[in-house]
C-alpha cells in the first residue's frame, strides 16, 4: 500500500499538475519556487534529524552552490545540468571549512554555522572580480532546451526541480534506513553510548553535514539558473534560513517528505491565500498557523494526518 501511494504520488506530481496548472504561468512559478524551498528545508530536516545539529546556517550553501555554478557555467563555459552538480560541490567544499565547529553542540554550533554564512556573504561581496560584488551576475545562463523540452519555462523548471528534490528524498531515505542512519538515530538519545559501541560519531556528523550542504547547494544552483540573477545579500538571504526551519517544523522535519509538503502548503496558502486577505501584512497569519501547528501537533503536518487516517480506518 506505501508503494502503491507513493507512485500514485509521483503520477500526480508528474502528469497531473504540468496538466491542470501548466498554462498559468503564476501558479507554476510559485509551485516552483515552493520546491526550491521545500529542497533546502529537505537538506535542513536531513541534517538536523540525522545528524542531530540545528543549522541557521544554509545560506551559506545555498549561496555558494549558485555562485559556483553562474561562474562555471557563464564563464567556464559549463552545461547548465553539469553546473547544477559542481554547485553541489562547491557547497561540499563550503562545508568542508565548517567542519572544525563540529566539536560545538546545540546553539553554539547553529550561531558558528550562522558566522559562517555571513562571512561567505562578505566574500562575495568583496571578490568582486569574479561573482561582480555587490551588483551581482546577471544573464546566467537558463537552463536548456532538451529534446524539444524547454526546461527554461516554468513547466519545464517545475520537471527540473521536482526531479531534484525526489532523488533528494530517495536518498535521504537509504540513509536513513542504512546501518549509518540507525547509529545516527542512537546517537540521539545517548552519544557517549553509541561510542562506547564504536560508533565514529564525528564521522557520521560530518557526512551528514557534507551531504545536508550538496543538497542546498544543488537547489541553490537550481535556483540561480532559473531566476538568472545572483547578487550577495539575495544568495545569502536569511530567507534561506527562515522559510526553511519553517516549512520543515510544519510539515514535520523527522519524516522525509514532510519538510517539502510543509514548504507546498505553507509557501502557496501564503501566497495565494493569506497575500489576498492582508496583502501587507500576509506573514502574521502564517506565524499564527505555525504557532498552532506547533501546539496542536508538535510532530508536524504530514504525522498529523497519518495519525487521523489511522484513526479513520
Amino acid at each position: 500500500m506505501k508503494r502503491l501511494g507513493i507512485v500514485a504520488l509521483l503520477l500526480a506530481a508528474y502528469v497531473a499538475v504540468p496538466l491542470l496548472l501548466g498554462r498559468n504561468a503564476y501558479v507554476m512559478s510559485l509551485i516552483d519556487a515552493a520546491l526550491v524551498i521545500g529542497g533546502v528545508a529537505m537538506a535542513w530536516a536531513l541534517l538536523g534529524n540525522l545528524g542531530g545539529m540545528v543549522s541557521f546556517g544554509h545560506s551559506a550553501f545555498v549561496g555558494v552552490g549558485g555562485y559556483v555554478s553562474a561562474i562555471a557555467t557563464l564563464h567556464g563555459g559549463l552545461p547548465v545540468f553539469a553546473g547544477l552538480l559542481l554547485g553541489g560541490c562547491g557547497a561540499v567544499l563550503a562545508a568542508v571549512a565548517m567542519l572544525p565547529v563540529l566539536r560545538l553542540r546545540g546553539p553554539y554550533f547553529a550561531l558558528a554555522i550562522l558566522a559562517y554564512a555571513h562571512i561567505f556573504r562578505i566574500l562575495a561581496t568583496e571578490w568582486t572580480g569574479v561573482t561582480g560584488g555587490a551588483g551581482g551576475i546577471a544573464a546566467i545562463p537558463p537552463l536548456p532546451v532538451v529534446a524539444g523540452i524547454d526546461f527554461g519555462g516554468k513547466t519545464g523548471a517545475y520537471f527540473v526541480i521536482l526531479t531534484i528534490v525526489c532523488l533528494f528524498a530517495w536518498l535521504y531515505a537509504r540513509v536513513r534506513a542504512s546501518h549509518h542512519g540507525l547509529a545516527l538515530r542512537a546517537m540521539h538519545d545517548s552519544e557517549d553510548a553509541t561510542r562506547v559501541l564504536g560508533v565514529n560519531s564525528t564521522l557520521l556528523k560530518a557526512a551528514m553535514l557534507l551531504l545536508s550542504s550538496f543538497m542546498a547547494g544543488v537547489v541553490g544552483a537550481f535556483n540561480a539558473h532559473y531566476i538568472g540573477f545572483l547578487e550577495p545579500d539575495y544568495a545569502f538571504a536569511g530567507l534561506w534560513v527562515t522559510l526553511p526551519i519553517v516549512a520543515a517544523i510544519f510539515g514535520g522535519y523527522r519524516t522525509i517528505l514532510g519538510p517539502l509538503a510543509g514548504a507546498v502548503v505553507v509557501y502557496l496558502l501564503d501566497q495565494l491565500v493569506f497575500k489576498a486577505l492582508i496583502p501587507s501584512g500576509h506573514q502574521l497569519i502564517l506565524g499564527a498557523l505555525l504557532v498552532a501547528m506547533i501546539v496542536f501537533s508538535p510532530r508536524g503536518l504530514l504525522p498529523l494526518l497519518a495519525a487521523r487516517g489511522k484513526r479513520d480506518a
